[in-house]
């Protein structure tokens, strides 16, 4: 079966930070399953063109919305009921990496890691799971990162932000284990997105690398020794929004290559 499960229609999904990279990816993988999709971010004119670029796939609609702060989370989930129903699917993609030196890293920096990455997670699953506890039904994919897993030296803002998403998603699954609802992380390694060609620009700037050299530079801690692609991202959150997945729950899945697991 798929994200439109024949039993109760088709499935409305959210996904957050959806406009570009993985979070397009996903919305592309959900809609083709035959859920409707509603796009989060906080560019109307990017969402806009995503929708448009996504309608051979099936029903897509956007909202506008800063997911760090709460009513306009509220607000954006309200909107999205209006059009597709209660959300049954929520992926929170949305997400945020600044690179620097730990003893230089201000505390204006270190908030806005906590608060896109993780704080963000919290607002838009506060605003899902009501409804889905009441349908008994629901699936909340986090897209963490190997971040979350592990350690990267210059990072330290984003790696404690990310495991947080992965105790959230621990703790919560315990919660809503016996209510119909699973919640799970997807974990990427570095993957070909605009969140990794900032990395590119940044080591290019601090080591005088080229490009093809600064993205090998990032390759290497994968054993496939390649960059990950947003498409293979998607695939292990679309599965786990299906009714088969129903067994796997609490869990971080590294989409990494063997990177996490050679370490």
């Amino acid at each position: 079966m798929t994200a439109a499960d024949s039993a109760a229609g088709p499935r409305h999904a959210l996904v957050t930070g959806a406009s570009r990279g993985i979070g397009r990816a996903v919305a592309q993988r959900l809609l083709e399953q035959g859920a409707r999709v509603t796009l989060m971010g906080r560019s109307q004119g990017a969402l806009e063109q995503a929708c448009k670029q996504l309608e051979q796939y099936g029903e897509a609609g956007f909202v506008c919305g800063d997911i760090v702060q709460q009513e306009q989370v509220r607000a954006a989930f309200q909107a999205a009921r209006r059009r597709f129903g209660p959300v049954d699917i929520l992926v929170n993609n949305a997400g945020q990496a600044v690179s620097e030196r730990f003893d230089r890293l201000d505390e204006a920096a270190w908030r806005r890691m906590l608060d896109v990455n993780l704080t963000g997670a919290f607002h838009c699953i506060q605003a899902a799971l009501p409804d889905m506890l009441a349908r008994q039904w629901g699936r909340i994919v986090n897209v963490a990162s190997t971040a979350g897993l592990t350690g990267y030296a210059y990072v330290a803002a984003y790696c404690a932000a990310k495991h947080g998403v992965i105790g959230l998603t621990r703790s919560l699954a315990l919660e809503t284990a016996k209510k119909g609802v699973t919640v799970n992380a997807v974990c990427p390694g570095y993957t070909e997105t605009d969140l990794v060609q900032e990395a590119v620009d940044n080591i290019i700037k601090k080591t005088g690398l080229t490009a093809d050299e600064a993205r090998a530079r990032l390759a290497q801690g994968n054993p496939q020794g390649r960059l990950v692609q947003p498409e293979q991202v998607a695939d292990a959150v679309a599965w786990l929004c299906q009714p088969g997945a129903s067994a796997v729950n609490g869990q971080s899945i590294p989409v990494d290559g063997g990177e996490v697991m050679a370490g």
